[in-house]
């Protein structure tokens, strides 16, 4: 069997293609893989790192904007889309693959697109309640468009073929224990809050948190393990200036990064962050009550919708950047974490949200598929 996994631009479309590929090779281990990506994306690293081949097209995604350079830019991506789809052609001549998978971003358009026009069976996998530009443009030559959140259907025009798979989760996040997890880091029966705002950090999220972790430095109400990114290192000191001693508050975890998110994330009781994909998919599979604070500055709002989902399920609090102020943060925080009955509704309702075997479920998509044009 060779499966050609094609997308790129973000983790959330990367990481979903890797752990698809990674569950296909345990189940076959003689399966050829190949992985066509963004020549200088993030994914030219992270694929070979994961031990899959990588071959990488030159290709662009488009701007939206009507500016002069955007329209500039724009006029290179049509161009860069016509060589794309050239080496696309090329590599898939070559690798001669049973079936196309596409997780999104612009990468995946003309790689797809040219795999459907040489007759070989294309499906897509969208992580997001909000479905890309792209997914939604390749998704009436696909066999099947595989969804995590059931309210992207609505979003996809044409007769499609849909399948609720879930998002792939990393089978760390799947077993990790809370009270082994604790243990683990040293806390006690003290409520834990776990915050991030993505490796490079969130300002305004940082900056709506510092309140309420300095005031646990005080008060010690609260265990929060908090990651600034790598453009927060300023985070430490404005805890300092906020009264925080932080050497000597041992419940507080503040760290660039969290290496260990797995541990981290069973540990907690409340998870604040942002609302990517992989993340709602991962607090969904622990069961975890969560503040979210989608990302204004992503296609399509998508993060919003994603949140909504939650919301709706009475899974999470939502609040839009716009709104978000210290005193909002503290509030929503100290309400749900104060709320032993409201954080076990939460939790049993993520969990209801949850879909922990999206790995199984895509791979019987992939041999269905697969024998069905092998029939045809």
């Amino acid at each position: 069997m060779k499966i050609l996994f094609a997308g790129g631009g973000t983790a959330g479309h990367i990481n979903p293609a890797l752990a698809i590929a990674g569950y296909v090779r345990q189940r076959q281990p003689d399966a050829e893989i190949l992985y066509i990506g963004a020549k200088g994306g993030m994914e030219e690293r992270l694929v070979p790192q994961a031990g899959f081949t990588f071959k990488g097209i030159t290709v662009q995604g488009f701007q939206r904007k009507l500016t002069p350079k955007a329209v500039k830019n724009n006029i290179v991506t049509v161009k860069k889309a016509v060589s794309a789809s050239k080496e696309s052609r090329r590599i898939i001549q070559e690798f001669q693959p049973d079936i196309c998978v596409g997780t999104g971003g612009y990468v995946s358009g003309p790689v797809l697109r040219t795999a459907a026009k040489m007759g070989i069976p294309t499906i897509i996998h969208e992580q997001n309640a909000f479905p890309g530009i792209t997914n939604k443009m390749l998704a009436k030559h696909a066999a099947r468009v595989m969804l995590a959140m059931p309210a992207a259907k609505e979003h996809f025009k044409g007769k499609c073929r849909f399948v609720d798979t879930g998002n792939p989760v990393r089978g760390e996040i799947l077993t990790a224990e809370k009270e082994a997890s604790r243990k683990q880091l040293g806390l006690d029966h003290r409520p834990v809050i776990l915050s991030f705002g993505g490796s490079l950090g969130a300002r305004k999220i940082n900056e709506a948190l510092a309140d309420i972790i300095a005031r646990s430095a005080n008060d010690g109400k609260y265990q929060h393990i908090h990651a600034y990114g790598q453009y927060g290192k300023w985070f430490p000191d404005l805890l300092k200036e906020k009264g925080a001693d932080l050497e000597n508050a041992d419940n507080l975890d503040i760290r660039e990064f969290i290496n260990d998110m797995p541990v981290c994330l069973a540990a907690a009781d409340v998870v604040v962050a942002r609302a990517g994909a992989i993340t709602l998919s991962e607090i969904q599979v622990q069961g975890k009550p969560s503040v979210l604070i989608p990302s204004p500055n992503v296609a399509e709002n998508h993060q919003y919708h994603n949140a909504m989902a939650l919301v709706q399920n009475d899974a999470a609090v939502m609040i839009e950047e716009k709104d978000l102020t210290p005193e909002k943060l503290t509030e929503e925080i100290d309400k749900l974490a104060g709320d032993p009955s409201r954080l076990k509704e939460y939790s049993e309702n993520a969990k209801k949200m949850a879909i922990s075997d999206a790995s199984k479920r895509i791979y019987s998509v992939i041999i269905e598929v697969i024998a069905a044009n092998k029939k045809s």
